[in-house]
């Protein structure tokens, strides 16, 4: 065998033998592979089969439901809007209702002024009535919005203006109709005059009445000692504070506002010097008193030639001094409190003769604004 034959094998048929070997077992394995992966694919499509129409399941659900609820809610809001023309309808009769009655007073009212000769005043004063939330009817009135008016208009003129029932008249029928309803417009035209009439005098009652009450106002100021127009104002005149960065009214007299300069700082000083007194007087009477101590066996502050003080007596002299110094210093209290008190009295008597002279100048100056009065 050739070094050739060694190296590559192709002669030797054991070789041979072993690559056919490899070769089919790589092809058994090959195939072992494959069909596993086959099955693999295989359960994989079937579970997304599955998924899929488990998806396709649930879309149709999703839709049903969802159809469902918009049924549901068509049927809601059927009932809703419903409801709301059943509420609106109800409201309209209801205005009708009430429109009508006020009609019907109303006719009855004026047919009673018919009747009525007497001539009586031209303004009635009628009573407040509480409507809805506290508000009154011509407030509530007011408060209506343009769509509320339109209603109440149309509601009001649908059975106050008749529908003309003409259907089938000849011609001496619909002449005699024609004059009729030419005499209900002379009425209503007649109607219309007599209250803008009535109107107008009530307008100028209203005028006069006013200015009766501002000559009054303007009479009941004057004798306050106020201008003229301070009352007849839309609003009160003024009021004097006690101070303008106070926000409270003053609401005392002069003769409160005197008397809290009339010997009250002197009491309420006289007051807190006694107390402070009597502070530093039971301060003192319960202080501890201690002796000072011998000095080569005499006591300090001792002239010579003095005999011994027994332990009591120099008690009672110590006593006797504290005596005399309180003596002197209640003198001393007492003769700074008379100066500060004619002081005082000096300026109490200072002002009262300011004041009097102010209030003889605001008397002259009222005298003089009432001769240019008159």
């Amino acid at each position: 065998m050739s070094d050739d034959e060694e190296y590559t094998g192709e002669g030797d048929p054991e070789f041979i033998k072993r690559q056919d070997q490899k070769r089919s077992d790589l092809d058994e394995q090959l195939k072992e592979y494959i069909s596993e992966w086959r099955k693999q694919r295989s359960k994989e499509e079937d579970e997304l089969k599955k998924l899929k129409e488990k998806q396709a399941k649930r879309k149709i659900s999703r839709a049903e439901e969802e159809q469902k609820m918009a049924q549901r809610k068509k049927e809601e809001e059927e009932r809703r809007v419903r409801e709301a023309e059943e509420k609106k309808q109800r409201e309209i009769e209801e205005k009708r209702q009430r429109l009508e009655e006020a009609e019907k007073k109303r006719q009855a009212m004026l047919q009673a002024m018919k009747d009525k000769d007497k001539k009586g005043p031209n303004f009635t004063i009628a009573k407040k009535e509480a409507g809805v939330l506290g508000l009154s009817s011509a407030a509530m009135e007011r408060n209506k919005t343009k769509e509320q008016l339109e209603e109440e208009k149309k509601i009001s003129l649908s059975f106050r203006i008749k529908p003309l029932a003409i259907e089938g008249f000849g011609e001496s029928k619909l002449r005699e109709k024609a004059q009729e309803l030419w005499e209900l417009i002379v009425k209503l035209e007649t109607e219309k005059y007599d209250l803008e009439e009535r109107q107008k005098r009530q307008d100028y009652d209203l005028k006069e009445l006013k200015e009766r009450q501002k000559q009054q106002l303007r009479h009941k100021a004057l004798k306050k000692g106020l201008d003229p127009e301070a009352l007849t104002g839309k609003y009160p005149p003024k009021i004097q504070v006690a101070s303008k960065y106070e926000r409270r009214v003053d609401t005392r007299s002069y003769d409160d506002k005197k008397k809290l300069f009339e010997g009250g700082y002197n009491t309420v000083y006289a007051e807190n010097l006694e107390k402070t007194w009597q502070e530093r007087q039971e301060r003192f009477t319960q202080r501890t008193k201690s002796k000072l101590p011998k000095w080569f066996g005499e006591r300090p502050g001792k002239k010579a030639g003095e005999p011994e003080t027994p332990e009591g007596e120099e008690d009672a002299k110590a006593d006797e001094d504290i005596v005399e110094d309180d003596e002197e210093v209640e003198e001393e209290v007492v003769e700074e409190e008379d100066e500060e008190a004619e002081e005082d009295e000096e300026e109490e008597e200072e002002e009262e003769e300011e004041e009097e002279e102010e209030e003889e100048e605001e008397e002259e100056e009222e005298e003089e604004e009432e001769e240019e009065e008159e």
